[in-house]
Formats: structure tokens, sequence, C-alpha cells
């Protein structure tokens, strides 16, 4: 903390994509410093290229030597890279991906170091950050690794859902092979740990989806539901005391509303978690990493080449991760207070309301 206000560092993502350009919009609102210290771990020479396309924004900056000594008062740019580097908006190339990471890379050292507070990465591309050095499918793959978690989720958040991924990137023809009792195991406690200490939730309610459809039609159209996903669920309820429910058949789930009724839903496969995320979600939409000792959110888009260097991008999805690593970071803060001394915060907990008996029978 600096002056009493969280330091947030923002990656810049791929420099050909639209990162930069809503990170600008989000942090030349000049009320965001009220509620933090933004550092943008980049280069100011990118930062200008972009702001130039924005002359009706201000954005107030100053140029930090180091990450540990920054200005409380403006936006603070820490030159990741030194050399002149070409922008060309709209462009999968090298350069993009390279840049992309040495920014996520600065960015998740000063994280480790305590030297910021959160992180809100910009999106990169999957195609151009791939090396020798950057083996990953995405940035939750590699942020597991590098913060040594043991099991993380993507966790997708927004006003009315939370949605988090058994599985993330992928391909639908090898997802069955990763639904084991181990990885839904895991991945519940995860899920069940973050809407504790996270999001301030004293009993949440999860439902598991299904795998196949009409969630296996008691083993005529699969069997993961029943040999797996079933056994697993008690399981977790009678050794874990996770509150969870399930597995329902996914269009049925969201059609009829009933993701409403429960506080997370665990996704088996990307698309499956995604598509009513991106369809249904109200609010600012959110891709937060759970199961971390540090808080990283991003927005729920990609670099979105086509409008890159427009000056169109909306710039909602990332002001909302920004927020959100903001309430995470405090909603942490209050847990560790709360478990310090249980007696005298508990009636700041939130108390889950009792679950409808019918939701066990559907």
């Amino acid at each position: 903390m600096n002056d009493g206000k969280p330091v947030i560092g923002f990656s810049c993502g791929d420099i050909n994509g639209i990162g930069m350009e809503v990170i600008i919009k989000t942090l030349a609102d000049s009320r965001i410093s009220d509620h933090c210290i933004p550092v943008i771990f980049g280069n100011n020479k990118l930062v200008n290229f972009y702001r130039k396309m924005l002359p009706e924004l201000n954005l107030n900056s100053f140029i930090a030597k180091d990450a540990s000594r920054i200005n409380s008062k403006q936006i603070n740019i820490f030159n990741v890279w030194e050399e002149d580097v070409q922008i060309t908006p709209g462009q999968l190339n090298d350069t993009g991906g390279k840049y992309a990471i040495q920014s996520l890379l600065a960015a998740s050292e000063a994280l480790k170091e305590g030297k910021i507070d959160g992180l809100v990465t910009a999106p990169i591309h999957k195609k151009n950050t791939q090396s020798e050095n950057f083996n990953y499918t995405g940035h939750t793959p590699f942020l597991k690794k590098f913060f040594n978690a043991q099991e993380v989720a993507m966790f997708m958040v927004a006003e009315n859902m939370r949605i988090a991924l058994l599985t993330e990137h992928v391909p639908v023809k090898e997802v069955s092979q990763f639904i084991t009792r181990e990885n839904l195991l895991k991945k519940l406690q995860v899920v069940n740990n973050s809407l504790k200490k996270d999001f301030l939730i004293n009993k949440p309610k999860i439902a598991v989806l299904g795998l196949n459809p009409h969630a296996g039609d008691e083993g005529l159209i699969g069997k993961e539901e029943e040999e797996i996903i079933k056994p697993t669920i008690k399981e977790a309820k009678q050794r874990m005391d996770i509150f969870c429910f399930g597995p329902y058949a996914a269009d049925a789930f969201f059609a009829r509303g009933q993701f409403e009724k429960f506080d997370a839903v665990i996704a088996l496969y990307h698309d499956q978690g995604l598509i009513p995320f991106k369809s249904l979600a109200m609010g600012n939409e959110v891709n937060y990493t759970a199961g971390m000792n540090v808080v990283r959110t991003s927005p729920d888009h990609g670099v979105a080449f086509d409008i890159a260097g427009k000056g169109i991008a909306d710039e909602s999805s990332l002001r909302g991760a920004l927020f959100t690593c903001l309430e995470i970071i405090k909603n942490r803060e209050e847990y560790a207070r709360q478990h310090q001394n249980p007696m005298k915060h508990a009636s700041a907990a939130v108390v889950g309301n009792a679950v409808d008996e019918k939701l066990s029978e559907d």
C-alpha cells in the first residue's frame, strides 16, 4: 500500500492490440486516483503512441525508474524496455508477442516482490507469445507456475454470475480425460475458498455442470456423470463440507435461470462456461485467477486486432477488472480481520441463504 491506496500494476498486452488503448481510457478518468495508484508496465513511447490517437483524454503520467519508487499522485509508467519498437496496430506478429511477455514478466515479478498489490493484465495472443521461455496456453497456467500455486481456477465474474472452468484451453476431444475425481475436488476446493475469502460469502453454494447432453441421462448418454461427477460431488459435501450440487444439464441450467440460485458454477470446458457467461452476464465481465496468494484480474475479451488503433475499443471490461481487483484486495483484508477475531466480526459475515430442497432434486 502507498498513501493508504493499493498499487495496481497493468501489463500492456499485445502492443498491436487494444490493450494499451483500454488502459489509457480507464486511467484517464481522474477519479481512478482516488482508489489506487496505477503502474503501467510497458514503455513511455508505447503509451504516447496510443495516447496521440485519443487527444481528448488527459493522462497525467510519471516515468518511474524503479517499480518501488512511484508517484502516488500520477499514472506511473515503468519502462520495461528502452529500445525503439515498431508498433503496428491490428497486426499479428512476433514483435507484439515479444513485448507483451516482457511486460507480463516484469509486472508479475513486481507482484511477487510486493512492489504492487494487484495486477490487471491486458490481452495477449496465444500464437505469437509461444517460445522456449513462455510455453503456456495463456495467462492462467503461466501465473499458476510463476506463483507456485497448487491449483488455480479461471473464474469469470460478473454482477449476476460467476463461472469457473474445470478445463481451460483444451481441445474438446480431450476434455473427458481431464474429468477426474482429483481434478474436480481440487477445483471445487479452490472455488469454495475463493468465494469465502475473495467475495466474503460465508456458506457458498456451487453448481457443477454435466459433460454430456442431458447430464448423461442416467448413464444412457455417457458415463462420466454417474461414474465420476456424482460420486465426487457427494464426497466433496461429506468429506470437505463444500455445499455443491449437480451435475446439471447445461442447456436447461442456463435457459431456466438456475445459475441465479448459486454463488458459482463449475463448467467442465471452455465454451460450456464462456458462451452463457458472455451471453447472460450483466455488468462488467471480468476474468479472475482464483487460488493464488496474489490478486490478478483481466478483461474478458481478447486483443481485438480488427479494431486496434481505431480509438473505438470499449474499456468497460478493463475498468471492471481494475475494480474487481481492488474489491478482492479489500475483501481479503476483511476476511483476515474476521478470522483473527471471529466473534468480533461475526456480524459482518455474509450468511448464505438456505437452499431450496428442489435444487438437490433437479
